[in-house]
């Protein structure tokens, strides 16, 4: 984040600094190590550690560990790999939440002894029951005025481990009938015996997020916490755990709206039943919303961060295309990925009027649009027998077409102009082997006689290339708001058969046996392409060449 960024968030901001409330600015994100991140993770770490960046400040990465069931080493591992590939550097230190559980667990005890909270013996159904609803209060619990003496001795053997999992709960005193669901006597500690990945036994009772998350934040002295706005209700609740506890006036609480992105399920639970049933080749799968998963597919870290700072910061729920991610990348990827030539359903095509055994080089641009830079061009070795796409030959061609056809002329790319003289099939009818002849007087120029060739195909030479598998990706949905599924419906009924497509013989250009994962090439004509990093030999496509969306773009402005 070169340039300065400007929304709601960044006012309050500029605000706060210039009445003198705050000298440093210092941020955090903390996710749960339950899953792997996704592009919606994205958002939150280019606001939170953006924001930081911009102003010179301190960002954190606190992981929120505070609920061992689903939590392990491996997402922690993931996540920090996938920030640091951000290039979201944690200046401010990495945390975890469990290492406050004693501090936690003192305040609690705080909250008791001053009569803001109390031991409840309620069921979770019962709790929910006496909750109230939208119209109408909750009831108080049966043990809301319990004694702080006798609450601090329940709470104690609690800790202590002298009762069963989901029997009793701390639940903070604030008010049975506000209007604010969040505000009637939430728990803030539960009973659950799980080992933790990073505190093993030593606990049984684990607080919970909205009450842990406000003081987390107050210890490392973060000055403005920015999440996303399902937590704006609950906003009120991390207040009053500030005041309450006299932690204040900082931090704060503020929220953005998240990134939702069509044909795109962001919830972990979907995703890692995904991975789990293995619709999906793991978290990293190409079609996943995953940050592994965009970077197996050759996303850069700043194609995901400029299609997060398009997509907008607000506070208004939307639904972003996902053709604004392939833009961006695709922006990105024309003027940065060198040409090669592949051939991804390839069919032989033999000149008969080329030299036997001869071969020879002609001189094909990198890019060009790199112009006079060292590599702009590379040497590729031409033969009398080649491969072509099958899609570039039609033995009954429709209107407009100008490639080639029986009888008809077109240009090898970079090399000779060739005729169709004839067609090879096998039994079956299909087309085996297409034979022709070359003007041998082009090379790669023009006619003598004058005549125009309009079409213009690739190419690689039979005996001069590798063979690799291709792989193309679509949206891994077919609906497009995944929010709108029908009640009683499955995500599941809405996955796309067609979201890969396996190309097991494609023929590339002989250096493209040496490329590695992170390499990104243009296969002319056919679109932006990485090697895979978890399959040698196979090539995962990234984005296609055009897209209507650019002109959707311009539109726009």
């Amino acid at each position: 984040m070169q340039e300065r960024v400007s929304n709601f968030l960044t006012d309050i901001i500029d605000a706060d600094l210039a009445a003198g409330k705050v000298k440093e600015i210092h941020t955090r994100f903390p996710p749960e190590p339950n899953g792997y991140l996704h592009i919606g993770s994205a958002k939150a770490i280019w606001i939170n550690w953006g924001i930081a960046h911009q102003y010179g400040g301190k960002f954190n990465l606190r992981y929120d560990d505070t609920n061992p069931v689903r939590e392990d080493d491996e997402y922690v591992r993931s996540i920090e790999e996938d920030l640091r590939w951000l290039g979201a550097e944690p200046n401010g230190g990495i945390y975890y939440g469990s290492d406050y559980f004693e501090q936690c667990y003192q305040y609690a005890e705080q909250l008791i002894k001053e009569g803001k909270a109390y031991v409840c013996d309620l069921s979770r159904e019962d709790m929910a029951e006496y909750r109230g609803s939208l119209t109408e209060p909750g009831r108080p619990s049966p043990w809301r005025d319990r004694s702080p003496e006798e609450n601090l001795e329940l709470f104690r053997r609690m800790r202590a481990g002298e009762f069963a999992d989901g029997s009793r709960t701390l639940r903070a005193k604030i008010d049975m009938a506000s209007p604010n669901m969040n505000l009637r006597d939430p728990a803030i500690y539960r009973i659950v015996r799980a080992h933790h990945h990073r505190q093993g036994d030593a606990w049984c009772i684990y607080p919970l997020y909205d009450f842990a998350h406000p003081i987390q934040d107050a210890i490392e002295g973060i000055t403005h916490s920015m999440c996303s706005l399902e937590f704006e209700n609950h906003r009120p609740l991390y207040e009053w755990v500030i005041d309450s506890l006299h932690l204040g006036p900082y931090p704060i609480q503020r929220e953005f709206a998240r990134l939702n992105v069509t044909n795109t399920v962001m919830s972990k639970r979907y995703l890692r039943e995904l991975v789990e049933t293995g619709i999906v080749d793991g978290w990293d799968d190409p079609r996943m919303p995953t940050l592994c998963g965009l970077r197996r597919r050759g996303y850069s870290p700043a194609s995901i961060f400029e299609f997060v700072k398009k997509a907008g910061v607000a506070k208004v729920y939307s639904l972003v295309d996902s053709r604004l991610l392939e833009y961006c990348i695709r922006t990105e990827l024309e003027l940065a990925a060198p040409r090669r030539m592949a051939v991804t359903d390839p069919v032989k095509l033999v000149i008969t009027n080329y030299p036997a055994g001869k071969t020879e080089t002609f001189t094909l641009p990198n890019n060009p649009n790199k112009a006079a830079a060292d590599d702009s061009a590379r040497e590729v070795t031409f033969s009398g027998e080649l491969y072509i796409e099958r899609s570039d030959f039609a033995e009954l061609p429709p209107p407009k077409f100008q490639r080639l056809k029986p009888g008809g002329e077109v240009r090898l790319m970079g090399a000779y102009i060739v005729k169709c003289s004839e067609v090879l099939k096998d039994a079956e009818g299909n087309i085996t082997e297409l034979r022709c002849t070359a003007d041998l007087e082009t090379g790669n120029g023009m006619p003598a006689d004058g005549r125009k060739v309009k079409g213009t195909i690739h190419w690689v030479s039979a005996a001069h290339c590798v063979s690799a598998e291709v792989r193309l990706y679509e949206n891994l949905f077919t609906m497009e708001n995944m929010g709108e599924i029908p009640e009683g419906a499955d995500y599941k009924d809405y996955l796309n058969p067609s979201s890969v497509t396996v190309l097991p013989n494609a023929k590339l250009e002989a250096p493209l046996g040496a490329a590695q994962p992170g390499e990104k090439f243009q296969f002319v004509r056919m679109g932006y392409f990485t090697p895979d990093s978890k399959h040698p030999g196979v090539f995962n496509r990234i984005v296609t060449l055009k897209d209507s969306f650019a002109k959707t773009l311009e539109a726009a402005k």
